[in-house]
């Protein structure tokens, strides 16, 4: 019997053929996936370490949590006696302080470092432009500060400072870089008076809190302005003036705290959004500076404040009284509202590393503007000064996060 033999067409074979490219082509395909997938996240990480390093520093480390750490072989950042302009309501050993280690505290954040400060770096950033400090004394000690860390790599005769506004306006100047860093009094930002840098001790402090325009006009053409207000608000109420100072038809009313402090910045704020230009300033507030006046705070003797304090408090986390969360959290509304109209005002907050360093202020080791009484000499905690800072010293950080903001901005 003839065996019948089954004939395939070919055009099966071409098909199976086909399918078989097809099967290769998808297995190809899927393998090819699995690789890029697998290897996608190295590629993501490549362009995001390099993008870390060249990007916005403070959005992957909080530079305002940390500790401090004793290093007395970088710090102080520069010599007191070396500092062509340093204060003398700021310049603690040459009034007599001998403990020195307040200049040697470094701060370290959690997650990273802080850059160190570079002045030739931020001279450069500030080539032709304007840097302006504007607020209270604590304000022109960090001013004070930043002038010290520039002038320590700028020869002899290449700077100089001038006043104007009698006083008001101080303005350091780096020749070689046409550059500017100038202070200019403004304790409570409006208008007060309180205003004159001299003579502004007033037992009723009085704020015309719309009126601002006085004083901004002199910060208007600045490339970099750093705000900061806060020990003159330091009160239960405050007068308010609705009119001008120089007319006796003037309102005045008491208002309670943080009410007023809140009418000031909606001034200020305001007066930024319209004024300011935006692809040219950058903004930055100053948290504010805490106080050690209170030695029961940190566990000290009931009656003693900084004086004869001569390390910083190592609690994680101390916070004295001093420190009002009530007016952090109007400054930081204040901020947020900014950046819904298109201001980005970035905030140094520099109250939590502060408030350790209870050792840090000139307590009696500074100019003594007035005499002391018999009394005061026989008890030097009642005229020491446990609101400003000694240089070198805790201001020299603020600084630092400063410049670590502007280089990165």
């Amino acid at each position: 019997m003839a065996t019948k033999q089954m004939m395939v067409p070919a055009t099966w074979g071409i098909r199976s053929s086909f399918h078989s490219l097809i099967a290769l082509l998808v297995a190809f395909l899927v393998i090819a996936s699995i690789y890029v997938t697998q290897n996608s996240g190295v590629l993501v990480e490549d362009r995001t370490s390099k993008s870390k390093s060249s990007g916005d520093f403070q959005s992957r480390c909080n530079l305002f949590s940390g500790k401090w750490v004793f290093d007395n072989k970088s710090y102080p950042l520069y010599k007191e006696k070396e500092c062509t302009f340093m204060s003398d309501q700021l310049a603690c050993e040459k009034f007599g302080r001998k403990d020195l280690n307040y200049q040697n505290w470094r701060w370290q954040p959690h997650q990273c470092d802080l850059p160190r400060f570079n002045a030739t770096v931020l001279l450069e950033r500030l080539r032709n432009k304007r840097l302006m400090f504007v607020g209270d004394s604590l304000n022109r000690g960090q001013w004070v500060s930043m002038v010290c860390l520039v002038d320590s790599v700028i020869p002899p005769g290449f700077q100089s400072m001038h006043q104007h506004r009698n006083g008001s306006l101080h303005v350091f100047k780096a020749i070689d870089y046409n550059a500017t860093i100038e202070f200019y009094w403004a304790p409570l930002l409006v208008e007060s008076n309180s205003d004159d840098p001299v003579y502004h001790r007033v037992d009723d402090r009085t704020v015309r809190v719309q009126g601002i325009e006085k004083h901004a006009r002199h910060w208007t053409d600045a490339d970099i302005l750093v705000f900061n207000t806060y020990l003159w608000w330091r009160r239960a109420q405050m007068t308010v003036l609705w009119g001008s100072f120089e007319r006796p038809d003037g309102i005045y009313k008491r208002v309670e705290m943080p009410r007023v402090y809140e009418m000031a910045l909606k001034t200020w704020s305001d007066w930024l959004e319209v004024h300011v230009n935006r692809t040219k300033t950058q903004m930055f507030f100053v948290s504010m500076s805490p106080t050690h006046q209170k030695a029961v705070e940190w566990g000290g003797d009931g009656g003693q404040n900084c004086y004869n304090e001569t390390e910083p408090i190592f609690k994680k986390g101390y916070r004295g009284e001093a420190s009002c969360p009530e007016i952090m959290r109007v400054v930081e509304k204040s901020l947020d509202d900014l950046r819904t109209r298109g201001l980005n005002v970035q905030m140094i907050n520099i109250t939590q590393l502060s408030d350790y360093r209870k050792e840090g202020h000139p307590s009696i080791y500074r100019k003594q503007w007035e005499p002391l009484k018999e009394e005061q000499v026989s008890k030097p905690s009642s005229y020491a000064d446990c609101i400003h800072w000694c240089l070198p010293g805790v201001p020299d950080v603020w600084n630092e996060l400063l410049y670590a903001s502007i280089i990165n901005l």
